[in-house]
């Protein structure tokens, strides 16, 4: 699980086109990229893991680390709820305690307001993963 982390920013299916998405740090140095198939791509182009349309998260050996519920519900590979994702970008951890933010401009913050990265034109839920899979 720890090996798609550096990129889980990138953890978001494409909505245009079928070139990649590209995911940026907080000192707009690209991390990673989705492609609009599904596959997360690290900054050199290397597979890291998977989203399918299900909401399933993999790693680069496809076991199931995860999985985004439609309702914004965040589950871990054993179905235990460990965060919610709210449709305002507020993130929430398993106790409902605000661990972070996506701003509908694509940047997320963690829970004291500090932009940790850029996921322009990335939907809510994807970006907000990098909460629960890091």
């Amino acid at each position: 699980m720890k090996r798609i982390l550096p990129i889980v920013l990138a953890l978001i299916l494409a909505t245009v086109g079928a070139s990649a998405q590209r995911v940026q740090d907080a000192h707009y140095r690209t991390v990673g990229y989705i492609k609009s198939d599904g596959v997360i791509q690290d900054a050199h182009y290397r597979t890291v893991g998977y989203i399918k349309s299900d909401g399933t998260v993999q790693d680069s050996h496809y076991k199931t680390v995860g999985y985004v519920k439609r309702d914004g519900t965040v589950q871990d590979s054993h179905y235990r709820t460990v965060g919610y994702v709210k449709s305002d970008g507020t993130i929430q951890d398993s106790h409902y305690r605000t661990v972070g933010y996506v701003k509908p401009d694509g940047t997320v913050q963690d829970s004291h307001y500090r932009t940790i990265g850029y996921a322009k034109g990335i939907p809510l839920a994807w970006a907000a993963l990098y909460f629960f899979f890091n």
